[in-house]
């Protein structure tokens, strides 16, 4: 496809994912969207206990984080005034610790507090995500040298559990060491990654999903793959994150090696991708089977390919190019048709295994979508890289929100008459 050709049809997919996004997000206003649409469009977030509409669960950040990137490359002020809306649920989130006891901090508190840092140079942003990094930190269990993915700490059905997407959110810490100075944050990640490394990655650059350590920390105790269709095999999107993820650790933690892991993961990835460039939700399966495709998996490995890319000079051009091609398919196939609630882009899947949002719009493959396009339209890098923020406004950003009772995140339980009178 001519240069000129690709990058018109890049632009033009940008400005309708924008478009999209926009209006979706003035019909949310505060309240956040499920993981997943539901016959193909977005419905307010359910979860019992909550409001709906509450911004709880593990993917609000990508929500939150698509407005600020939309406005960082884009200029639009609607945008920017949609994720600041939002910006008091998370601050209560940390404030009264709703939901937390989870890895997926820096899917949280990136995509939408650093990034906003480094877009306004607003302290409060910094602060809030300082502390979502002081919470991440606390689980890192030193004894098995991971960081735990779900649960309390002192849960003996969670105790040592690691998963492979949690790579993606080791660069919290990374961050956090170098805006604060503690290099113990960073020594916990670079610990957890090495540890990702030697008991999720086989030998031949694919991904086990989940392992949790036995009662001494040392060993291995039971592997487990839910979102695979077997132990043995592959699931697309979690070689996707991790492939992305030890890419984006290696410009912070260069002595692991992380990069060489991330060629050998995007070589394994590559030799299963289907001609049409959209991977299938479990990279063993036969491309001519006619199962479903994850365009979210796909969305999150050109990311990775393309950070790969930018870090290997000349030597990454056919991982770029690679990546320019499935973001092509993307648009060409994927991209969701506008639409009230729609989301960016549809055939995604989150778990096939547990049947939940097959052939869906979710806000992971949206947001990577997203940034997949600013990459290649704007040049657009990762926030996690970027330590000097934009310029402190005069006129604060956001208001120190912690203290304010906001009745699109306190359980029901937590909620004074007032606010249970309105949304009755």
């Amino acid at each position: 496809m001519a240069v000129d050709e690709r990058t018109a049809l890049f632009r033009a997919a940008q400005r309708a994912a924008l478009t999209q996004l926009e209006n979706n997000a003035a019909s949310f206003g505060t309240r956040f969207p499920g993981d997943t649409s539901s016959g193909q469009v977005y419905r307010p977030r359910q979860q019992p206990g909550y409001w709906e509409g509450s911004n709880v669960g593990w993917s609000t950040g990508f929500w939150n984080g698509m407005c600020w990137l939309g406005y960082e490359i884009s200029g639009r002020a609607a945008l920017r005034s949609f994720a600041q809306q939002q910006n008091a649920s998370f601050a209560q989130r940390l404030a009264r610790r709703i939901d937390l006891n989870r890895h997926e901090l820096g899917m949280l508190y990136g995509p939408s507090f650093v990034a906003a840092y480094r877009i306004t140079g607003n302290p409060w942003y910094r602060g809030q995500a300082l502390e979502a990094a002081r919470l991440l930190q606390a689980r890192f269990l030193p004894q098995s040298g991971v960081v735990q993915a779900w649960g309390r700490l002192d849960d003996a059905r969670e105790r040592g559990r690691i998963i492979i997407e949690t790579v993606m959110n080791m660069p919290l810490l990374h961050w956090a060491s170098a805006q604060c100075g503690n290099a113990a944050y960073t020594e916990s990640a670079a610990c957890h990654l090495a540890r990702s490394r030697e008991l999720l990655v086989r030998r031949n650059g694919s991904i086990k999903q989940s392992c949790q350590l036995g009662a001494g920390g040392s060993q291995p105790h039971r592997y487990q793959a839910w979102q695979a269709q077997s132990e043995d095999s592959c699931w697309a999107r979690g070689q996707a994150w991790a492939l992305y993820g030890f890419a984006l650790n290696h410009r912070m933690a260069p002595g692991l090696g992380l990069l060489e892991t991330a060629r050998e993961m995007a070589e394994y990835l590559l030799a299963r991708m289907p001609p049409d460039g959209v991977c299938l939700w479990d990279l063993e399966l036969d491309w001519r089977s006619g199962q479903e495709r994850d365009s979210s998996a796909t969305a999150i490995a050109a990311c990775g390919l393309l950070e790969l890319a930018g870090q290997l000079g000349e030597g990454g051009a056919r991982y770029r190019e690679t990546a320019l091609a499935m973001l092509e398919s993307l648009v060409r196939t994927c991209a969701a048709p506008s639409g009230h609630g729609r989301g960016l882009l549809a055939h995604g899947v989150y778990s096939l295994p547990e049947g939940r949002g097959v052939d869906e719009s979710n806000l992971w493959g949206d947001y990577h979508y997203l940034e997949a396009l600013a990459r290649v339209n704007h040049g657009w890098s990762s926030f996690w890289l970027d330590q000097s923020p934009a310029r402190a406004e005069a006129a604060p950003d956001a208001p120190l929100w912690a203290d304010y009772d906001y009745p699109g995140i306190l359980p029901r339980k937590l909620l004074g008459s007032r606010h249970a009178d309105a949304l009755a």
